[in-house]
């Protein structure tokens, strides 16, 4: 059902600029190659609305024609939606394979998805996206089946298929549904435990997974290629203050996320919008920087994370000349931007001071040597903090291994007091 092609296929790009929607097309490049093909040529054009029947016109479809015949392509990648109709039609006339944006996207993601909750959720919006091509794109199903055994109600291989197609999104979705509350389940123990959640958010590529490695010391995958991380990581994370966080690094956005997509990674997509901070990761040195911020920010809003706390993470200063590694403030001295290089660990040290300052850790262990005359005080710690062991002293007073939290350090003042490491 899902025959995605070779690594390595020769491969025409079709980008029009439209007045009212248009893609990059150097993003498309980067997509091409990121599923695998070979961007052999590239047809261009503009037009102020797509083709009914082909989306583009008849000159240019003969262009695209005579380009697949002279550079041998066996595939053509639009950088635009098609209709199932409009797929069907240009392959019947071109006599290659039709991928239009979302579908060369899917086949990304199925490519990537290495856990079995991320091929779950890649196969959930593959059959999504097929159920619209079954409207129209196969009518040469649409007969009754026959044959011995086959011979039945009547039902015809179309209706058979789009049943069968119900019945498998219907299971996956249970299934996906299970992962759910688990992941709601490792939320609720962290919220109990207060550790503090921080997901790594951003467009693809802009080093989301280096950053992370670069902070928890994981060896996650990371390349230079568009969606390399697509299965979500957690890691606990020290910070200089001996706190404790946890952090998720996320599947990167792309403008015109496909739907399909949004909806089937929604549990994935659930360890942003329930974080404590988003750190928004941001390549610096991308010529169009501030549309690809408003366009995260666009997807954060989607999918419920438009209240959650942000830090701008300027990424890959290394490829700039003028900048250094720096923090930015607001007017009241509050963090709102970070500059560094997650490759070269330039700044990441600052990073982690600002994430010590956010994130005071909200308990701490101590040993606290109480004399003789304060036992008014070991009551109100017996009460108000964990006591892990006592012992008497040689004083007659008593040696605590506490662990209390930060609101009821104040009776502590006239204590003397070691942290426990």
């Amino acid at each position: 059902m899902f025959d995605r092609p070779d690594t390595g296929e020769q491969a025409v790009l079709v980008h029009l600029s439209l007045h009212k929607f248009d893609e990059d097309l150097q993003e498309l490049i980067e997509l091409a190659k990121s599923a695998g093909a070979n961007p052999a040529h590239v047809v261009t054009g503009s037009r102020k609305s797509p083709d009914a029947k082909y989306f583009v016109g008849t000159g240019k479809l003969d262009e695209i024609k005579q380009a697949v015949i002279e550079y041998s392509a066996n595939i053509v990648l639009f950088n635009h939606v098609l209709s199932p109709s409009q797929e069907r039609n240009l392959e019947a006339y071109l006599g290659v394979r039709v991928v239009d944006r979302n579908g060369l996207i899917l086949d990304i993601f199925a490519q990537r998805a290495k856990s079995f909750e991320g091929k779950l959720q890649v196969e959930l919006a593959q059959l999504k996206h097929l159920s619209t091509r079954l409207v129209r794109g196969w009518t040469h199903l649409e007969r009754q089946k026959g044959g011995i055994g086959l011979r039945g109600p009547g039902e015809t291989q179309l209706e058979t298929d789009r049943r069968l197609l119900s019945l498998r999104i219907k299971q996956i979705q249970k299934r996906l549904e299970k992962v759910d509350q688990q992941r709601h389940q490792g939320r609720s123990k962290r919220k109990k435990a207060e550790i503090p959640t921080i997901s790594l958010v951003g467009y693809t590529n802009a080093g989301k997974s280096t950053l992370f490695n670069s902070l928890t010391g994981a060896d996650t995958y990371a390349a230079d290629q568009l969606f390399a991380t697509l299965d979500p990581t957690l890691r606990a994370c020290r910070l200089p203050n001996k706190g404790e966080i946890v952090l998720a690094d996320t599947v990167g956005f792309i403008r015109h996320l496909p739907h399909e997509l949004v909806a089937s990674f929604k549990s994935t997509l659930q360890e942003a919008a329930t974080s404590d901070l988003l750190l928004h990761v941001i390549d610096a040195q991308a010529e169009n920087r501030d549309e690809i911020i408003s366009e995260v920010n666009r997807v954060l809003d989607e999918i419920g994370a438009d209240k959650i706390k942000r830090l701008e993470v300027f990424n890959k200063i290394d490829l700039l000349s003028d900048r250094q590694p720096r923090i930015d403030r607001d007017e009241s001295g509050n963090p709102v931007r970070i500059w560094l290089s997650a490759q070269n660990g330039i700044g990441v040290d600052l990073l982690l001071n600002v994430l010590a300052e956010l994130f005071t850790p909200s308990k701490f262990k101590k040993i606290c040597y109480l004399k003789p005359d304060q036992g008014e005080i070991r009551a109100k710690l017996f009460s108000c903090a964990k006591i892990i062991d006592e012992h008497i002293n040689d004083s007659g007073g008593s040696d605590l291994i506490i662990e209390i939290d930060n609101k009821y350090l104040g009776l502590l003042k006239s204590v003397v007091t070691e942290e426990m490491v």
